[in-house]
C-alpha cells in the first residue's frame, strides 16, 4: 500500500510536536512504522490520507463499541452542536446523562464527570486519600491509571511499550506514597496490608489490566481485594476505563459481581469524545466539592457535546444481546487467530474477555506484568506491519488490547482471520534461523 502522504505529514508532525503525536502510543515506533494519518471512518472501517482503508481493531482506543460514526452518536452530536458547544453552567444533558450512568453502575451512586481518564484516576485518589485521611496508595505493575503523577509507576500503556521505568519530571515525594505490587499476587497485598494496612488510603486496579496486553484476573483475585480493603478500611477503586459499559451493561464490576468503593470511568461514556468521570458510594462522593471539603473542578466538564454523544452511546448499549454479540465476535476471531498460530508454527497466548484480548508472541501463559513483558515485541512489530499491508489495522504495540465492536460483520473477521494466516507465516519466515 501507498502511504506517502502519511509519511509527508509524519514528518512535518514531527517538527511540530514532541515524536509527531499528540500522545506516545500512536508513534508506531515501537512497530518500526511511520503512523497512519486519518482522513474519515465509518463503521469497523478507517480511511487514511492516502486513501487506504483499514479494518480498525483500535477503535479509538476503545470506546468504539458501535464502530466508528455510528448514526445515533454522530445526530446527537450534531444537535448539542447546534444549540452551543460549551457554556460553562448546568445542562439539562448532565443531568440526563448522571443519571444513567447511575442507573447502570451497580456500585455508583453519584458521579462526577471530568475531561480524560486521567482526570478520574487523579481525583478518585485525592477523594480516596481525603475520606479516609491517610496518604499510601497501592496499584499493581503493568495497570494504567493515567498520566497523573503519583500513578505512572511501573505502568502500562505506553509505559510498557517504550520501556520506560518511571518519568522524568515527577518528584520522588510525588510517588514517595505509591505501592506498586505484582498483578494478580493477593499474597503480596495481604503482606503489605499486615504492615501497613492502617496507611492505606485506596487500592486501585484494572479489574481486567488492559494496558500491558490483555491480562485477565485469577479467580478470587478481586474478591480478596474486596476483603482485604473492607476488613483495612481502605477504599477499593476499580479503573473501568476500558471496562466499564464494555465487558457488560454496568462494566467489569457487574460482569464479576464485585462492587468497588469508587470507579473510575472514561473514553466509552463521551460516545468517543473526551470525557472520563468517577463515582461511588454517596458518602464518600458527598465530600467533593461544593457538598464537601475535597476539591475538584473544570471548566469544561460536562461539555454538552460529550454529555450528547455519551448519552446515545449508553442508551444503545443497553439494547439487549449486544454485549454478547460482540463476545462471540471476539471469541469466533480469537479462535481464528489460535488456528493461524498453528498453522504457522509460530507461539502465540491469546488473551480474551468479552469483546476485548490480545495476543502475546510467547508460548507461556501471561497472567502479569512480569509474563507479559517476555512477549516478542519483535515478532509483534513484524506481524503489525504484515497486518497492515494486508488492510487491518491493530494496535502499534504488543501490550494493547484489541477491540471488537458491533460494526464488524462476520467478512471483517473473516479477513481479518485471512491475513492472520498469511501474515504469521511470514513471522515464522522472518523468525526462522539462517542457515
Amino acid at each position: 500500500m501507498n502511504r506517502d502522504t502519511s509519511s509527508m505529514l509524519f514528518r512535518e508532525a514531527s517538527r511540530l510536536m514532541p515524536g509527531g503525536v499528540n500522545s506516545p502510543v500512536r508513534s508506531g515506533r515501537a512497530v518500526k512504522t511511520d503512523p497512519l494519518f486519518i482522513k474519515k471512518a465509518a463503521g469497523c472501517r478507517i480511511i487514511d490520507e492516502d486513501g487506504n482503508s483499514y479494518i480498525d481493531y483500535v477503535g479509538s482506543w476503545g470506546p468504539l463499541i458501535l464502530g466508528h460514526s455510528h448514526p445515533g452518536v454522530v445526530a446527537a452530536i450534531k444537535e448539542a452542536a447546534d444549540r452551543g458547544t460549551s457554556y460553562g453552567i448546568p445542562t439539562r444533558v448532565e443531568v440526563e446523562m448522571a443519571r444513567k450512568v447511575v442507573e447502570m453502575v451497580p456500585s455508583i451512586e453519584m458521579v462526577r464527570m471530568v475531561n480524560s481518564g486521567t482526570e478520574a484516576t487523579m481525583s478518585a485518589i485525592r477523594l480516596a486519600r481525603g475520606y479516609t485521611g491517610r496518604k499510601k496508595i497501592v496499584k499493581f505493575n503493568g495497570c494504567y491509571h493515567g498520566h497523573g503523577d503519583a500513578l505512572l509507576v511501573k505502568s502500562g500503556s505506553g509505559v510498557i511499550t517504550f520501556g520506560i521505568p518511571g518519568t522524568p519530571g515527577i518528584p520522588e515525594e510525588a510517588t514517595a506514597h505509591t505501592v506498586s505490587l505484582p498483578y494478580n499476587d493477593l499474597g503480596a497485598v495481604r503482606q503489605l496490608m499486615e504492615k501497613a494496612g492502617g496507611e492505606v488510603a485506596a487500592i486501585i486496579v484494572e479489574p481486567v489490566a488492559a494496558n500491558m496486553g490483555v491480562v485477565l484476573p485469577a479467580p478470587g483475585f478481586l474478591e480478596g481485594l474486596r476483603k482485604i480493603c473492607s476488613d483495612a478500611g481502605a477504599l477499593l477503586i476499580f479503573d473501568e476505563v476500558i471496562t466499564g459499559f464494555r465487558l457488560a451493561p454496568g462494566g467489569a464490576q457487574q460482569y464479576f459481581n464485585i462492587m468497588p468503593d469508587l470507579t473510575c470511568l472514561g473514553k466509552i461514556i463521551g460516545g468517543g469524545l473526551p470525557v472520563g468521570a468517577y463515582g461511588g458510594k454517596k458518602e464518600i462522593m458527598e465530600r467533593v466539592s461544593p457538598a464537601g471539603d475535597v476539591y475538584q473542578a473544570g471548566t469544561l466538564s460536562g461539555n454538552p457535546l460529550a454529555m450528547s454523544a455519551g448519552l446515545a452511546m449508553l442508551n444503545a448499549l443497553c439494547e439487549e444481546g449486544i454485549h454478547e454479540e460482540i463476545a462471540k465476535k471476539n471469541t469466533y476471531l480469537c479462535n481464528g487467530f489460535e488456528e493461524a498460530s498453528r498453522a504457522a508454527g509460530v507461539a502465540v497466548t491469546i488473551n480474551k474477555i468479552g469483546s476485548l484480548g490480545c495476543g502475546f508472541f510467547t508460548k507461556d501463559p501471561v497472567t502479569d506484568y512480569e509474563s507479559a513483558v517476555k512477549a516478542d515485541a519483535a515478532a509483534y512489530a513484524v506481524f503489525f506491519q504484515e497486518m497492515l499491508d494486508r488492510g487491518v489495522y491493530l494496535a502499534p504495540s504488543q501490550f494493547e488490547a484489541f477491540f471488537v465492536s458491533t460494526a464488524h460483520g462476520k467478512d471483517d473477521l473473516d479477513r481479518t482471520i485471512e491475513a492472520a494466516f498469511a501474515s504469521l507465516g511470514i513471522v515464522r519466515q522472518k523468525s526462522a534461523p539462517s542457515s
